[in-house]
């Protein structure tokens, strides 16, 4: 009955995100990385748990999360922060559309950590989709003469050119969410219950639980004020609290029906959404060549998805 039912959430939960992303994305100048990255959970929290309220009460679910769900939410829930955190960092030297596509090397950098820590080989269709991928990140790696007045290495504020910080930034993101997505979904598995939705939403609440207190007790012990200046933007907080909890609910919904990979597969219309934002909202040009190594890249993703 509900064979299908991810690729809607998917869908919806790529163009939330995007959403979600560029309103980050405009906070870090008055928040600062840690403080946008803390938004989204500290916000999206209280729409989490209305969510997960809202479920049990429909379906009369109880679930009784084990041990090993906490863990697997723990870690998922710790490497979402480390992602969010190195993919805003990007965004405040970078395009927006550039960094949202270095991202997608996440099932890539899955690839090549399986051959070394596990030894699983990939096969050739593997072996050459990542090559494919690679080439399209060096492609938009690569500065364009011409220094500051433009090119992939530019600052998208128009400034000197950022280096390749950004794009280590932007790829080391990819993995961190990587991650995160394979423990979020052993967490669901773990929630309690045989209900699809009652697992993921149980699953999203108690990772954002988990979020909001680590990144508080982050900021009340580094940076007080950082907390203050969150509690002044609540209202452009509390929109992207809210993109950020319903996207993270549609993605674990995906997660609950269809394999991690699949969902992530399809996620990738990401890339569309963000060249949308980029061209409208934040008034930014992809060239040719952009586009190209974005399409390279995201054919080598899907290529090593299918190998």
């Amino acid at each position: 009955m509900f064979a299908s039912l991810w690729i809607v959430t998917t869908i919806v939960a790529a163009g939330a995100q995007s959403l979600r992303n560029a309103l980050q994305r405009s906070l870090t100048v008055t928040l600062g990385t840690i403080g946008a990255t803390h938004v989204r959970f500290l916000f999206g929290l209280p729409f989490a748990l209305l969510f997960l309220a809202g479920v049990l009460v429909v379906t009369g679910e109880r679930p009784v999360p084990s041990l090993a769900f906490w863990g697997w939410a723990g870690l998922g829930g710790v490497g979402q922060i480390a992602a969010t955190a190195c993919m805003l960092h990007a965004m405040r030297d970078r395009s927006f559309l550039v960094t949202i596509a270095y991202t997608k090397t996440e099932p890539v950098q899955v690839a090549l950590f399986g051959l070394a820590f596990l030894g699983e080989v990939p096969s050739v269709i593997a072996m050459v989709s990542i090559a494919v991928a690679t080439t399209g990140v060096m492609i938009l790696s690569w500065p364009r003469g011409g220094g500051a007045g433009g090119g992939l290495l530019a600052r998208s504020d128009g400034g000197e050119p950022a280096g390749w910080g950004a794009a280590v930034l932007g790829i080391t993101a990819g993995g961190f969410f990587g991650l995160s997505a394979v423990f979020f979904k052993g967490a669901i598995r773990a929630a309690g219950t045989e209900h699809f939705v009652a697992a993921a939403t149980t699953a999203l609440a108690a990772s954002l639980a988990i979020q909001t207190l680590v990144l508080t007790l982050w900021l009340l012990a580094r940076d007080r004020a950082v907390l203050w200046a969150i509690a002044k933007a609540w209202r452009p907080s509390v929109g992207a609290g809210f993109l950020g909890a319903f996207a993270s609910q549609m993605w674990f919904l995906g997660f609950a029906l269809a394999p991690v990979a699949a969902v992530r597969t399809l996620g990738l219309i990401e890339i569309l959404y963000a060249q949308v934002l980029s061209r409208g909202m934040l008034k930014e040009r992809p060239t040719a060549r952009e586009l190209f190594g974005i399409a390279l890249l995201i054919a080598g993703v899907i290529g090593v998805l299918q190998g």
